[in-house]
């Protein structure tokens, strides 16, 4: 059940657009941000406030990348393995993150602290290798700022 802040910030958005449809992924985003995760319920819930079929809801939750249908760790780490990042060495990255954490892209630690993703580009080309975390971007990467960048998350969660 969405929150009724999170109803009335869809029927802000919706007044934004020419259709109800085009709110979708905002609507998503607050409904994500409250729930952690797109359930069957927030797209039942998202396709009522919008008066939109639930199908429509659900193909857009289901493209994009930043809507998750199932549990994520409340760090969701996105390591960019474009080209770019790729020839700056994001693959050892990648490695590193599994070794620490004992789990792989897409997969969320035991404690429910860090989800991993391999994404596909970030954006951020010049600052290669790169990695988001919740909204923000750390760039030119090495093993030794990976550990710095976790110890710091693993704090802030305690």
């Amino acid at each position: 059940m969405l929150s009724e802040k999170v109803v009335e910030k869809i029927r802000k958005e919706t007044e934004k657009y020419p259709t109800a449809r085009a709110a979708i992924k905002s609507a998503l985003r607050y409904a994500q941000e409250e729930h952690g995760w797109v359930t069957d319920t927030v797209v039942n819930d998202v396709a009522e406030v919008l008066k939109l079929e639930k199908i429509q809801v659900q193909e857009v939750a289901t493209f994009y990348d930043l809507f998750y249908t199932q549990p994520v760790g409340r760090h969701q780490l996105r390591i960019c393995t474009n080209i770019s990042c790729m020839l700056r060495d994001s693959d050892s990255i990648i490695d590193h993150l599994k070794q620490r954490l004992g789990v792989g892209p897409g997969e969320t630690t035991g404690d429910g602290r860090f989800t991993i993703f391999e994404v596909e580009c970030l954006g951020a080309c010049g600052g290669a290798p790169m990695m988001m975390v919740g909204n923000q971007y750390y760039e030119n990467l090495d093993v030794e700022r990976v550990d710095q960048i976790l110890s710091e998350l693993e704090r802030g969660d305690e």
